[in-house]
């Protein structure tokens, strides 16, 4: 089959727009919607881009002619190659703006819905923050290096860093010593990524080895590993594979003081990336749900208990869903170990049918959400049925919660009362929202 012959590059100047969703600089030319990486609403820019698309296309920031106000310069080295982050150029004060208006937009254009009040950003100090990450790493032929870090901007190769400044300092400042330490390893072409998982006092590292380690290789990491005081799993495998290799049974735990809750993890379990952040989100959302302790509360998409052993502390009864069993066990050893007994915890599918579901014919006063990116949309019809009059909903995805906002609102009945967003991922176009719906 021959292959398509490539347009030539085409390199043009233009006035930015707007921001899109996810942060890049919407220009136009001759009509047509170029994205531009890296420019600002109001700044004259020089890019170049391909023409690909009918609609629009990805353009290339050669250079800003007239740059905005809110300009700043980037604190990372490294920014504008590593694909981790979209807004570095950005004023904090300026990416909370815009994120807030991807929220706002998002519920007007696609749910169709206004909330009567727009909260008050929920914000910390956007550096070192990330707690969960997954790193890449690869030998590179060429370079005659390891590196680890990762992507680059729009391309599949990893990015040489030698440092991350989002990253939680224990893992941020590491990157190149783990690629000496990779790199001194028999089997240093088959380690294929490091996942990150940084505990309270302790941080953990799980090293994805594609082959069995040798010994000596076992032993570099435990030296290393001792050396540094940190954890180290192997991975040789699927998720359920992840083995600690030093020490031999490190206990990760992150406390919610204000609650007198520590709950377990397991290095490869969903957390919340931004542990300063963590504790805030939960706050805001018991206010919300304003709980008493007569309160029946239903909480889909439990995970191991972040929310759910909090809001226990302050209702009569938390019935808890979610979909991973290993999560569900965690949830409850937690609870056991914080001497919470009035949680009644389930594995469901959520995305599936789950009409024959005991918990499901129960009556609850309220409801909390916190589903992946995906949204809520399949429990949509049972909610429909439930007629809960309280529900705060926590959304890693603005889209979808505009979604289930309009059918909340426009199809249930249910009055957008208040949402805002919270700064979870500091520097990126990730938005973490919150919202309340309320039925009289």
């Amino acid at each position: 089959m021959r292959r398509r012959k490539q347009k030539p590059l085409q390199e043009h100047e233009a006035i930015v727009e707007s921001l899109s969703h996810d942060g890049k600089g919407i220009c136009r030319v001759d009509g047509k919607v170029i994205f531009v990486s890296g420019a600002l609403p109001g700044e004259q820019v020089r890019f170049s881009f391909r023409p690909h698309k009918k609609k629009h296309d990805e353009g290339y920031l050669l250079e800003v002619l007239k740059a905005s106000p809110d300009r700043i310069e980037p604190k990372c080295k490294h920014y504008g190659v590593c694909g981790g982050c979209s807004f570095m150029h950005l004023s904090s004060e300026k990416q909370i703006e815009a994120k807030q208006q991807v929220l706002l937009d998002g519920l007007e254009h696609i749910g169709k819905v206004k909330a009567n009040e727009v909260l008050p950003p929920v914000t910390t100090y956007p550096w070192g923050y990330r707690r969960k990450a997954r790193l890449g790493v690869k030998y590179v032929y060429k370079k005659e290096k390891v590196l680890v870090g990762f992507r680059e901007r729009s391309a599949p190769y990893l990015a040489e860093l030698e440092q991350c400044e989002v990253l939680h300092p224990d893992a941020g400042l590491r990157l190149t010593s783990f690629a000496t330490l990779i790199r001194s390893l028999s089997c240093y072409e088959k380690i294929a990524q490091i996942e990150v998982a940084i505990a309270d006092t302790i941080s953990a590292f799980v090293f994805r080895n594609l082959v069995e380690l040798t010994d000596d290789d076992k032993e570099n990491l435990i030296n290393y590993a001792k050396e540094e005081g940190i954890a180290i799993y192997l991975q040789p495998k699927g998720p359920d594979t992840v083995t600690p290799l030093y020490p031999e049974n490190p206990r990760l735990q992150y406390s919610l003081p204000d609650y007198n809750v520590t709950l377990d993890f397991q290095p490869t379990d969903f957390t919340q990336v931004n542990q300063d952040i963590n504790p805030k989100m939960i706050k805001l959302a018991l206010e919300l749900l304003d709980l008493n302790d007569n309160d029946k509360v239903l909480e889909l998409f439990c995970g191991l208990g972040n929310f759910t052993l909090p809001m226990a502390r302050f209702a009569k009864q938390i019935t808890g869903v979610e979909g991973d069993a290993e999560l569900i066990k965690r949830a409850n050893k937690n609870a056991e170990q914080n001497d919470i007994g009035n949680t009644d915890l389930h594995v469901a599918n959520l995305m599936e049918d789950i009409s024959d579901c005991s918990w499901l014919k129960k009556d609850y006063d309220k409801l909390l959400l916190d589903p992946p990116r995906s949204g809520a949309k399949e429990m949509m019809p049972y909610l429909a049925k439930m007629n809960i009059k309280h529900i705060v909903y926590v959304s890693c995805n603005p889209s979808t919660l505009a979604r289930d906002a309009g059918t909340l609102v426009n199809e249930m009945g249910y009055t957008l009362e208040k949402v805002g967003i919270m700064d979870m991922f500091p520097h990126t176009a990730h938005v973490e929202s919150i919202a309340l719906f309320t039925k009289k």
